[in-house]
């Protein structure tokens, strides 16, 4: 928890930000209804030959003073999983936390909490892939560097898991990654104190399909 706070304090000293200063009017979206705006967008995306038009201008423009995302999705910075793509949203509809592997750190956990308690998110959608090349690593063992062992040691779990189970040991690992870095979102003390409405959905995107599946 000290280590979520002073993340948060670094980042409200760096831009003048704090979680109470009514800088602008959140505009709260109840997880239920943003789930189904992901859910629709991510099949119109699924559908669509060409990504559809958007007035990002106007967006843009809207979005100079303040931000007002429906969600926030924790997924990997692998080039072919941009969220707004796959979800088929205009700027300022996501707030998206990328590290390698989709894992969750203090950093990415002070994201999240600002997320829900400065810009009033109440969906956090932490999104994994098929052919991930953070758990390929970690399924494959041997050496890697240091900084990269990093993401290779949270997402080992998740691979001692998924070998108790019938299937693809990697298409199991992905998924149980997700599960488990869902989870330990949930269990983050200080979101379970910022607000009792929060819905924390792991999911696995379809590099082939495009489909996102929705793990629960």
């Amino acid at each position: 928890m000290k280590k979520h706070l002073t993340v948060i304090a670094a980042f409200i000293a760096l831009t003048g930000v704090g979680f109470t200063a009514d800088s602008h009017e959140v505009s709260v979206v109840n997880a239920e209804s943003a789930l189904v705006t992901l859910k629709k967008g991510n099949a119109t995306y699924v559908t669509s030959p060409m990504s559809s038009g958007k007035p990002t201008e106007a967006a843009r423009a809207d979005s100079f003073k303040s931000q007002h995302p429906i969600a926030a999705i924790v997924t990997c910075s692998d080039s072919r999983t941009s969220p707004e793509i796959i979800f088929n949203q205009n700027l300022n509809r996501l707030f998206v936390v990328r590290t390698a592997g989709n894992v969750v750190d203090d950093i990415g956990l002070g994201s999240v909490e600002y997320a829900v308690e400065h810009l009033g998110v109440r969906l956090i959608v932490v999104m994994g892939h098929q052919s991930c090349g953070a758990v390929k690593a970690t399924v494959a063992g041997g050496h890697v560097p240091a900084h990269i062992n990093c993401i290779v040691n949270q997402i080992k779990p998740a691979v001692a898991e998924a070998k108790k189970e019938q299937g693809d040991l990697l298409a199991n690992s992905i998924q149980c990654n997700a599960l488990r870095m869902a989870e330990r979102i949930r269990n983050d003390s200080a979101l379970k104190n910022l607000s009792k409405e929060i819905k924390v959905v792991p999911a696995v995107y379809n590099l082939q399909t495009g489909k996102v599946q929705w793990l629960n």
